[in-house]
């Protein structure tokens, strides 16, 4: 008795539109007024590649102090002082109520409030020396993140049974130990991911800070597009290198998780590359014949 497969008609004709479809699109910007010279010419232009450079410089930089000030938030969050409590909670209000944007030309335009900066006994000097684009760049962005991390660590936090922290206190463990080597630790499996979304959304919301005149990538490329009056070919090669950098860190990002999740579940799904070894040595072994 052989056995039959029921065939999928649909699908196959959603595969082939899906197909005409992709290669009328490929079809219609190979015919459109575009130098491909020019994109190939420029993508490992110096000035392009020091533009992905800062782009990357100031994502992680931002990141890095978004996280750090998310978690004292989310632990501020859900402290039992209320003064505290509520600090934090005006903080993620106003950073999450307003648009990055926004708050980027707020930092830029800042010595209009404040022409200088004065820290008694500490640092004096003028805003506008203090205001680089690089540190416009570093807060606009580290600081919006920081709400969103909040966020993101207090529900990590909310996560962990209770039990752990009862546990720990009873073991005479303080409040902040309790947190640093037990919770903390925890809820880094549910934090993880999130955070992954947020630095590859980071890479692409750093081309903002194009307003503040920080030259990083999209400024690099729309620079040499002014010039050379290559502006979409330009754009390309931004969105090319974007595609990149995007693509490793989501590499990164899922052994990442990966890693975290070997805690909580009993075996981890493959990976991709084991799944094309499994398949390959399947096609291998499968018999020549038909079921029988």
């Amino acid at each position: 008795m052989r056995a039959v497969p029921v065939r999928h008609y649909g699908r196959w004709v959603s595969g082939v539109v899906v197909i005409l479809l992709l290669a009328s699109l490929v079809f219609a910007f190979s015919q459109g007024n575009i130098q491909w010279n020019a994109v190939s010419g420029t993508l490992f232009d110096r000035s392009v590649l020091t533009g992905a450079g800062r782009t990357l410089l100031i994502s992680v930089l931002a990141m890095v102090l978004g996280v750090v000030l998310g978690v004292v938030l989310a632990v501020m969050r859900l402290s039992k002082n209320p003064v505290t409590s509520w600090v934090s909670w005006l903080y993620i209000w106003f950073f999450r109520g307003t648009p990055v944007y926004v708050q980027l030309l707020l930092w830029f335009n800042l010595a209009l409030i404040f022409p200088i900066l004065n820290i008694p006994f500490i640092y004096k000097d003028e805003m506008t020396d203090v205001m680089t684009p690089f540190m416009c760049a570093l807060l606009g962005l580290g600081l919006n993140e920081a709400a969103y991390m909040a966020e993101i660590c207090r529900a990590g936090i909310q996560s962990v049974d209770e039990g752990q922290t009862e546990a720990s206190h009873a073991l005479g463990m303080t409040q902040a130990k309790t947190m640093r080597r037990i919770v903390l630790p925890q809820a880094l499996r549910v934090i993880i991911p999130p955070t992954g979304n947020e630095f590859i959304n980071m890479l692409k919301t750093s081309s903002l800070v194009y307003a503040v005149t920080y030259n990083e990538l999209l400024r690099s490329t729309s620079q040499i597009g002014s010039t050379s009056y290559a502006v979409m070919e330009m754009l390309f090669v931004a969105s090319i290198w974007y595609i990149v950098m995007t693509s490793v860190f989501s590499v990164g990002q899922y052994y990442l998780e990966r890693r975290y999740a070997r805690g909580s579940q009993r075996s981890l799904p493959l990976t991709p590359l084991q799944r094309v070894k499994v398949n390959l040595a399947s096609f291998s072994n499968r018999p020549s014949g038909g079921a029988q």
